[in-house]
């Protein structure tokens, strides 16, 4: 039995969820909006038998992904049999099967999973607990249309962009700083300065599967207009922005990678980069990056590997 069990008594999970988040208005509850928040509450609900209120580690806006967010509910298991009784709690087990079924039946689109469930004391706080939190960013560079499977999930432009100037940005940015110029005017946090443990960027592959046209066949091999090339889509440029910090400034991310994708184009220089972070100015980072690109990947707590 889990330790952080507590027998006949407010039983505190943690939760977490993947979502693609294009059908979403965010994560946090709002009036009359689809929201993940919301979505979650209503399948708990169903599953047991009461009203709960579920708390996220991270409050993504809408169209941002999540490949692991987490949260945290307090469930009381009763019975309709014996009204007042309150059984032993739910094996976390249980609880994942149980909440993913309801959330099954409501969301046809099957935009919403849980992928993990544990047991916590009853004053862990999913947010508050965390010690970090990892985002990726995924940026497609080319003129041909972005695949099917990647509308939405991913930020597009048509310009080339040198991998070499973006891995130099990221080398200013990262670190302690006053990222006043790196947040948006909503942002609520009572100081600017964070600590960036890491931003990279690196070109990954466009898709998980091998290229039919293999590029180690010779050159006469893989002449362009032969028939078996017809029907092979061209692969875009893929990179990968990675982001990991204790805690972000509102749409800091974003407008992190904004300009860092400008160096890549030539739109800014290395050295602007640091003009921008010197200005501690709302308005000196700009455009914000889209939010169908960006992913929370992981938030990382103490007892957890």
């Amino acid at each position: 039995r889990d330790p952080n069990m507590n027998p006949k008594r407010l039983q505190r999970y943690l939760v977490a969820i993947e979502y693609v988040g294009t059908q979403f208005a965010g994560a946090q509850k709002q009036p009359a909006a689809r929201t993940v928040v919301g979505v979650l509450e209503e399948a708990f609900q169903k599953f047991i038998g009461q009203p709960v209120s579920i708390y996220c580690s991270s409050r993504t806006d809408a169209g941002v992904h999540a490949l692991s967010n987490v949260c945290h509910v307090d469930v009381e298991r009763i019975t309709e049999r014996k009204p007042g009784e309150v059984l032993p709690p739910h094996d976390p087990l249980i609880v994942k099967r149980a909440v993913n079924h309801f959330l099954q039946q409501k969301n046809e689109g099957g935009d919403i999973m849980v992928i993990d469930v544990r047991c916590v004391p009853n004053d862990f706080h999913a947010r508050y607990n965390a010690l970090e939190r990892t985002y990726f960013y995924r940026l497609v560079s080319g003129k041909d249309a972005v695949s099917s499977f990647d509308k939405d999930r991913v930020w597009q432009v048509p310009e080339e962009l040198d991998l070499s100037s973006m891995k130099k940005a990221c080398e200013i940015l990262v670190g302690c700083h006053d990222f006043s110029s790196f947040r948006s005017a909503g942002c609520q946090a009572k100081s600017p300065v964070r600590t960036l443990e890491e931003l990279s960027v690196s070109a990954i592959s466009s898709s998980p599967f091998p290229e039919i046209n293999n590029p180690s066949r010779g050159t006469s091999e893989r002449i362009e207009d032969c028939g078996e090339c017809f029907g092979i889509r061209k692969r875009n440029h893929n990179f990968l922005i990675t982001a990991r910090a204790r805690s972000f400034l509102y749409h800091q991310v974003r407008l992190v990678v904004g300009v860092v994708k400008s160096v890549g184009s030539g739109e800014l220089t290395v050295s602007d980069v640091e003009r921008i972070l010197k200005a501690r100015s709302i308005t000196a980072a700009s455009p914000m990056a889209p939010a169908s690109g960006l992913y929370l990947a992981h938030v990382k707590y103490d007892f957890f590997p």
